[in-house]
């Protein structure tokens, strides 16, 4: 089977994933319903009110946030040359949680608007400054010093968080909210701007796909090539932060989605960043319909934080992984 066809049939599938999302939850809609809810709306009819109004705007970000973090992790595990790595390593969401508690119990910060742009200012910063991190020293960006400082970056965030936990116990419904991972509560309009972020990071990754590829091939090869490495090490670090800072601030926490879907992909599709991307968005944002639906029905009339499902599926494979020394596909 072509590639080309293999991403036809993942994009079909994804079709076919955000319509269930739009008809499943508490309350079933026919799919006629949907239909008519997006193509013709009545504002009187109760199931076009729930889906234009609620469950659009979940589906949207699903996409979107699930594509993102899959992409923002096959970007590290270039970046890095770590098959273990994932937007994680770069102490995004640490700096993310940080912020919002921060700035929640400095400013009493109540509105979702605020919370977004505290989750992707600290997202940012933690990228950036791993990324000088990284850059320390004599010679080029060096991949274990960068994973080492995510690391550090990630545990220096999570201490401070803790002791403003300690601090100050009202934001800790706050932060239990974002560290679960949700996809619920957020309007179209609220999430519009970091969509629109995540969609354009996007696109600046395929464009780079093959250069990627290149680099990927070594640094003396690269070199010879004419590939000025230093740039494109640093185009993909800010694609990484804006698509993982861009995620964690619409929905929280979520793991393994930026682990998994780079390998599945890899094995199924190709090694070939010009694939190996597009097909990771395709994936990443299937998985994170299929978590997000499962979330909204196992336990009726509750939800699951869709970080938790998210983390089921996702365990037992990276168990697997590490077990493998991380070579998959």
């Amino acid at each position: 089977m072509s590639h080309a066809l293999k991403l036809s049939l993942a994009a079909a599938l994804l079709l076919l994933c955000s319509l269930a999302s739009l008809a499943v939850g508490a309350s079933w809609v026919a799919p006629s319903q949907v239909a008519a809810a997006l193509l013709h709306p009545d504002p009187l009819n109760v199931s076009h009110i729930l889906v234009s109004s609620t469950r659009l705007a979940r589906t949207l970000m699903a996409i979107a946030v699930g594509a993102s973090l899959a992409v923002a992790g096959a970007l590290m595990q270039a970046l890095t040359r770590n098959p273990l790595a994932s937007p994680g390593l770069f102490g995004i969401n640490a700096g993310a949680t940080f912020f919002i508690i921060l700035f929640s119990a400095w400013f009493s910060l109540s509105s979702p608007e605020h919370w977004l742009w505290c989750a992707f200012a600290g997202a940012a910063l933690a990228g950036c400054l791993v990324w000088l991190i990284g850059n320390m020293g004599q010679g080029s960006l060096n991949p274990l010093r960068m994973v080492l400082a995510g690391a550090a970056m990630a545990a220096l965030f999570g201490a401070f968080s803790q002791a403003l936990l300690v601090v100050n116990q009202d934001g800790l419904d706050t932060v239990l909210f974002w560290l679960a991972g949700s996809l619920s509560e957020r309007s179209l309009a609220l999430a519009a701007p970091l969509l629109l972020c995540s969609s354009l990071a996007l696109l600046g990754a395929l464009l780079l796909a093959g250069q990627v590829n290149v680099l990927n091939a070594g640094e003396e090869i690269a070199t010879g090539l004419g590939q000025r490495t230093g740039l494109i090490r640093l185009l993909m670090s800010v694609l990484i932060v804006c698509l993982a800072g861009s995620a964690v601030a619409l929905a929280g926490s979520i793991g393994f989605i930026g682990l998994l879907v780079p390998h599945m992909v890899r094995r199924g599709l190709s090694i070939d960043h010009r694939w190996l991307l597009p097909g990771c968005a395709l994936v990443g944002a299937i998985l994170l319909l299929l978590a997000d639906t499962l979330a909204r029905v196992v336990i009726l009339p509750q939800e699951v934080p869709v970080g938790v499902m998210t983390a089921l599926f996702g365990a037992p494979f990276f168990i697997m992984l590490a077990r493998r020394g991380g070579r998959h596909g």
